[in-house]
């Protein structure tokens, strides 16, 4: 990707061409990056930002945003930063908040601490800030720069700007197969297909994912209880989504026997028994209907629009291979996380995608490889929607 380019229908991220930044301003930003990956799957449905507040070659303080989203890593910043913010460098990921929310202004912040220069990389799509942050900083006298390391910021923050400007959050679909493709055998024997290591690397994707997903099927046979069990992020869980047209789902499996400990949302057809219902909500599911695609299956378009209006930003989708079709059917998944075994199960066994009703090559879903992991005797392999 040239620079200065961000991926398409994210925020414009002015034109780093036009400004030359030192190594160190390079090295603090990549730092104000990595704080603000600690906020992903915790701060929805805010923008996950790190700060860091540099003065003379010394760093005098650092910050992310908070859970629940406040409060916001500028302010983080400045707080451990105190007097020494006076004449600093402020590197944030994204540009600050220019309006009054449950908190006041970050640019209000920045400019009353008294900073001397501000580096962003990108600005925030929210309409309520879209520049005003920056011109705020500037009409301060604070010497502003936008665009360093600009694709890495907008990336991070994709399923936030998603929200914004196409009313959904970012997709990530989980695959966990063998070489060909197949996540259980011809009896549905699934359970291990990938090694210990792959699935704690799994756990801590649900980790940074406001919610994960699933479909009937994978409840009825998994009966999983999709939450992260790792030491020290099990106060992580997701919010669980379900979609379940016709309400298979048994009312003790795990999903909707423990949706009082950790909430889960149920999407379903709007012609269910009543009774059926009334015992899911009893249970502590929140119960949603919506309409029928083409296949005359739950609209997983709108299923996504309903999710960002609740403000959800980043979706885990973890199958099965009906739903993972629906999603690249309708041309809804960003992200491939790709588990892969070292071993093959051959044709007649379950397949991670099932058919989706492609004619022409050109119709394929379409990704760009970007990088993998080796864990244990598995591999992972991530990708993303091809620009």
């Amino acid at each position: 990707m040239p620079p200065g380019q961000v991926p398409p229908g994210l925020p414009p991220s002015g034109d780093p061409r036009s400004v030359s930044w030192s190594p160190q301003d390079h090295a603090l930003m990549a730092t104000a990056l990595r704080l603000a990956e600690r906020g992903l799957g915790r701060v929805a449905p805010n923008p996950s930002v790190g700060c860091v507040l540099a003065r003379d070659g010394r760093v005098v303080g650092r910050g992310w945003t908070q859970p629940g989203g406040r409060p916001h890593g500028e302010t983080e910043a400045l707080l451990r930063a105190g007097a020494a913010a006076k004449g600093a460098t402020a590197y944030v990921n994204l540009e600050p908040c220019a309006h009054w929310g449950k908190t006041p202004p970050c640019t209000e912040a920045l400019i009353k601490a008294g900073i001397a220069r501000a580096v962003v990389s990108c600005e925030d799509p929210d309409p309520r800030v879209s520049g005003r942050g920056l011109q705020q900083l500037r009409d301060a006298g604070i010497s502003v720069e936008v665009g360093l390391m600009a694709e890495e910021a907008c990336s991070l923050n994709e399923g936030f700007f998603l929200r914004i400007s196409r009313q959904r959050p970012l997709v990530t679909l989980k695959l966990a197969t063998t070489l060909d493709g197949r996540i259980a055998t011809q009896r549905g024997e699934s359970k291990w297909i990938t090694g210990e290591a792959a699935r704690a690397r799994a756990h801590l994707l649900r980790a940074d994912h406001d919610a994960v997903l699933v479909g009937a099927g994978t409840a009825g046979v998994d009966d999983p209880q999709l939450d992260v069990r790792l030491p020290g992020l099990t106060s992580c869980n997701p919010l669980r989504v379900l979609l379940d047209g016709r309400l298979r789902t048994p009312l003790t499996h795990k999903m909707i026997a423990g949706a009082d400990r950790q909430p889960t949302w149920l999407f379903t057809r709007d012609d269910n028994p009543k009774d059926r219902l009334t015992a899911l909500r009893e249970a502590g599911v929140e119960v949603l209907t919506v309409g029928l695609d083409a296949a005359e299956r739950l609209d997983v378009t709108e299923v996504l629009a309903v999710l960002a209006e609740r403000g959800i930003t980043r979706l885990l989708v973890e199958g099965g291979g009906q739903v993972a079709a629906g999603f690249l059917r309708a041309d809804l998944v960003d992200r491939l996380a790709w588990f892969q075994a070292g071993r093959l199960i051959g044709g007649d066994g379950l397949p991670a995608v099932a058919g989706f009703g492609l004619d022409r090559l050109v119709e394929a879903p379409a990704f760009d490889f970007e990088g993998f992991e080796r864990l244990g005797p598995d591999l992972l392999e991530c990708w993303r929607r091809a620009s």
